[in-house]
């Protein structure tokens, strides 16, 4: 994955990824620089292939996105109700 810096403040940097790929915006502290970054130069990292860490399933990150989920619904159904009226 490549990208080139658009934005450097006192504690992030902001890339534009390559290929339309979006935005990435991280602090400095996770970057490894040899100089400081200035906007222009390009960044690249490697990611591999999500990889299952196990066959356990997170209740809390279930149970999160079904709250999530139920959210929207009840959300689009007051739209489409406001739409009637």
């Amino acid at each position: 994955m490549e990208g080139v810096v658009v934005d450097v403040d006192d504690c992030s940097i902001s890339i534009d990824l390559k290929g339309r790929l979006g935005f990435f915006k991280a602090p400095k502290r996770m970057f490894i620089c040899d100089t400081e970054p200035k906007v222009g130069q390009e960044f690249g990292w490697n990611m591999s292939f999500p990889e299952q860490l196990g066959p356990e399933v997170n209740d809390k990150y279930v149970s999160n996105i079904e709250k999530e989920r139920r959210k929207q619904e009840e959300m689009r159904a007051r739209l489409d109700d406001n739409k009637e009226d």
